[in-house]
């Protein structure tokens, strides 16, 4: 039994009818190379790796009255068959078909009486590949530890030798799932504490809120703040309906813009998607004259929490400088707000999210969300608190395998809120970055239109790297401009790394990306 964290409670009560705390992926398989590859083949995989990956496994109890956090129980009725489903979709099977698929699984909200996590294994790809779509509810886990779950769950290779991790882990029983006594008992012993618990973390704020305040006052801050996000039709109140949308691009060539200009790789995919951004909201007749906000979930799992249940994340706000029109200006803009931002981060403190998310009960914040849901509060303010969720993941440079077959794709997707009808979630695989677009069907049911124009963003940036690095004896006018503007961007100052995933190999593989790869412009 393990009682979840204050974070990992609040997306369960951050769950509405309309809004699904769930987080998912869609992988494409090719299973050419594996005869024995097929559905039975994949079920059987699954419950081999099941004792190592404890979301898969355990249930919520929840405590009586919400007077406490639920506990996660190793749920003594678990039935694969609940939760991994065999579907297809009719020929010809294109990536737009898999994302409609996909978005009526977003759509539905996952039973919490059973662990929280299903799986679709979706025949009738393009090519006789197979799309496998997962979706684990945010409260069991976040970014880093989803990926942590693709370890366990993917090989190295497509005929590994058998292992010792799983023949271990095997041996496991159901806990014993508590009565309601002995969690009113628990839950009175923790309310007890409250009170100390408020006045440490207030006293532990008291100092971040004094500076950060100084830095707004005294303008030398870039970094995006929420409340400051200008209105836009998608930021209204959302329905349970969904839209998603898959895009690609190259990661060699991302790593190369990066290194041209000395910016971070983040700066990189946030710039294409303010671009793309830029020119879907012109295309709306929406384009403001000032930045987006984006929240921009950021990992604070140290080593000694590596594959653990639930959340370490906190979050920071970018700044996205759509209303630019060059795409120079628009990537030193970002770079620089961005450094502020990871500033005020450290500022304010990596666990300052936990610890007030530890200070509000359930039904205290299932409340504030029946309020806000009722009184449709995001369609009555002339601000957002933010435009969107953006959300950057590392991944693997090495193919990964599943019970034989190699996935040559996958696109991740995050939930949204009222307000914030946009969740874009990106991560790196092979020599390819994936992004994986997820929006209200009635507020971006043009939700395809924004996936396009990722291609063009990313061009544009390719070009003026191209321009800046082509070795010509006299650069034109221009190009030297952009030299001169490429070089007053500043190296950034070293800064710890988010954790890396668990994934390990002693060489690459060989390069099969490219832009035209799963993407809703060609067949998977």
């Amino acid at each position: 039994m393990e009682r979840l964290s204050g974070l990992d409670a609040a997306f369960l009560s951050l769950e509405s009818p309309a809004a699904h705390m769930h987080v998912m992926s869609v992988a494409v398989i090719d299973g050419s190379e594996a005869p024995d590859f097929d559905f039975g083949r994949v079920r059987e995989h699954i419950l081999e790796r099941l004792p190592l990956i404890k979301p898969f496994r355990r249930r919520l109890v929840n405590v009586p009255f919400g007077l406490h956090y639920p506990v996660w129980v190793e749920d003594p009725f678990f039935d694969i068959d609940y939760h991994l489903q065999r579907s297809a979709i009719p020929a010809p099977g294109t990536p737009e078909q898999l994302a409609e698929f996909a978005a009526g699984v977003a759509g539905r909200p996952l039973d919490r009486d059973r662990p929280l996590w299903e799986m679709y294994y979706v025949e009738g790809l393009e090519g006789g590949r197979v799309g496998l779509i997962s979706k684990i509810h945010h409260s069991a886990i976040d970014g880093l530890s989803g990926v942590d779950i693709m370890a366990h769950l993917f090989d190295l290779e497509a005929n590994p030798a058998p292992r010792l991790d799983v023949a271990i882990a095997a041996d496991w029983e159901p806990d014993h799932v508590p009565n309601d006594a002995e969690l009113l008992g628990h839950a009175m012993v923790s309310m007890l504490r409250q009170p100390v618990r408020m006045a440490r973390t207030a006293i532990k704020m008291m100092g971040p809120a004094t500076k950060i305040v100084q830095r707004v006052r005294g303008g030398s801050n870039k970094a995006g703040l929420p409340l400051t996000a200008p209105k836009l039709a998608m930021n209204g109140m959302i329905t349970p309906h969904r839209k998603i949308a898959f895009a690609s691009v190259q990661l060699s060539e991302v790593k190369r813009v990066k290194d041209v200009f000395g910016v971070k790789l983040n700066d990189v995919v946030l710039a294409i998607t303010t671009g793309a951004m830029r020119q879907y909201l012109d295309n709306r007749g929406e384009l403001p004259d000032r930045p987006l906000i984006a929240s921009v979930p950021t990992s604070v799992r140290t080593e000694e929490q590596k594959n653990t249940m639930g959340n370490r994340v906190s979050s920071l706000f970018a700044s996205l400088p759509v209303h630019l029109a060059d795409p120079m200006d628009r990537l030193h803009h970002i770079h620089e707000a961005m450094l502020d931002a990871k500033d005020m981060h450290d500022e304010v403190g990596a666990s300052t999210l936990q610890d007030l998310a530890e200070l509000a009960s359930p039904a205290m914040l299932s409340s504030v969300m029946r309020m806000v849901t009722s009184l449709k509060l995001s369609d009555r303010f002339g601000t957002a608190i933010h435009n969107a969720v953006i959300s950057n993941v590392p991944g693997p440079p090495f193919p990964l395998y599943i019970a034989g077959a190699r996935m040559v794709a996958l696109h991740p997707l995050g939930p949204i809120f009222d307000g914030a009808a946009l969740n874009l979630t990106v991560i790196s695989y092979l020599d390819s970055i994936d992004f994986g677009f997820l929006g209200c069907r009635e507020l971006m049911p043009d939700l395809d239109d924004l996936a396009n124009l990722v291609e063009a963003s990313f061009s544009e940036l390719v070009k003026l790297a191209d321009a800046i690095t082509a070795p010509t004896p006299s650069a034109p006018a221009t190009t030297r401009k952009r030299r001169a503007i490429a070089e007053s961007v500043p190296t950034p100052s070293p800064r710890t790394e988010a954790s890396k995933p668990t994934f390990t190999k002693a060489t690459g593989a060989k390069s099969t990306g490219g832009l035209s790869r799963v993407s809703p412009r060609s067949s998977p």
